[in-house]
């Protein structure tokens, strides 16, 4: 969650902005002990009687005061508006690709209308290609933040926003929701994947076929069918729910409810059994299954790579 290491333009970008106010601040801050160190011994007390010499003021340091900061201001100011304008822009790349990023309580949607592929909580990207991320906001606020890729930007109902930058280092970024959104607003995690060119053909393809499982986990395919989890999860070829997370290729993942929980048999058992006991506020139900008719499920699920 490192924000000073950049793992994209737009993260660099903006770390210049800091590094030049960094910069800035120093010089300042040395000028200022220089000047309070000057002042403390030239005007120290000598044991001299009565009061020294008073100044009523002095117009030459009242408006050096008064430029002074003008100009650190209009330093600051110009590149950062630069960067603001840079990373705001509204054109999109001929060769882009894009992506719908839908934040939920306590979520996070990612889908490719080009590719007609969908995933949650882990967003998957080529390296050296420029993603042009739109943001919508189902529910509440909320604020997509992977910190080595650019910052913030925020999630608002009913406003479309967008965050545009090219990924340059091939690797996993952490991220998480940076505006509170409710009780699990600490639970809503996501993980960014940057793939060299050959790994994410590879991932786009496997994700575009339809998951086929063996006839070992049969017993947990029957149960998913019958409960209540295809009226809102979609599984290619099986449900079509779109209220939870698409769980078509969900054995792929490395994790589970958005980042809390590595993606095991263990792990996603308990989920199933409980999921407000993993996640305070959660908006899927328990489905009354048995730990054996769960533990079905799961094995079926994971086995949707």
């Amino acid at each position: 969650m490192s924000t000073i290491t950049a793992r994209s333009d737009v993260g660099r970008a903006v770390n210049e902005v800091y590094a030049l106010i960094t910069w800035v601040c120093a010089v300042i801050l040395i000028v200022v002990f220089a000047a309070l160190l000057a002042a403390i011994i030239r005007f120290r007390d000598r044991g001299q009687p009565g009061l020294p010499r008073q100044i009523r003021g002095h117009s030459l340091l009242e408006i050096g005061w008064t430029i002074a900061p003008a100009l650190v201001l209009l330093m600051i100011v110009i590149p950062t508006i630069q960067i603001i304008f840079r990373t705001q822009s509204g054109a999109r790349p001929a060769d882009a690709l894009e992506v719908t990023v839908r934040g939920r309580q306590w979520w996070w949607e990612f889908e490719y209308p080009g590719l007609k592929i969908a995933t949650a909580n882990e967003l998957h990207l080529p390296v050296g290609r420029t993603a042009v991320l739109d943001l919508e906001g189902p529910d509440v606020i909320h604020s997509f933040w992977v910190p080595q890729l650019g910052g913030k930007r925020d999630v608002v109902p009913g406003r479309p926003n967008r965050l545009t930058f090219t990924p340059d280092t091939p690797g996993e970024y952490p991220g998480q929701c940076a505006e509170f959104c409710g009780i699990s607003h600490a639970n809503m995690r996501m993980v960014a994947v940057v793939h060299t060119e050959e790994t994410w053909q590879a991932w786009v393809t496997a994700q575009q076929a339809v998951a086929a499982v063996a006839g070992e986990v049969a017993e947990g395919a029957a149960i998913y069918a019958r409960s209540a989890c295809v009226g809102c999860h979609a599984i290619r070829g099986v449900s079509a729910g779109l209220i939870g997370p698409d769980l078509t290729h969900v054995g792929s993942r490395k994790s589970l409810a958005a980042g809390i929980l590595p993606n095991t048999l263990e792990n996603l058992t308990a989920w199933i059994l409980d999921p407000a006991a993993i996640k305070p506020g959660v908006k899927m139900p328990a489905l009354g299954l048995s730990e054996r008719e769960a533990r079905a499920v799961a094995a079926y699920l994971l086995r949707l790579k």
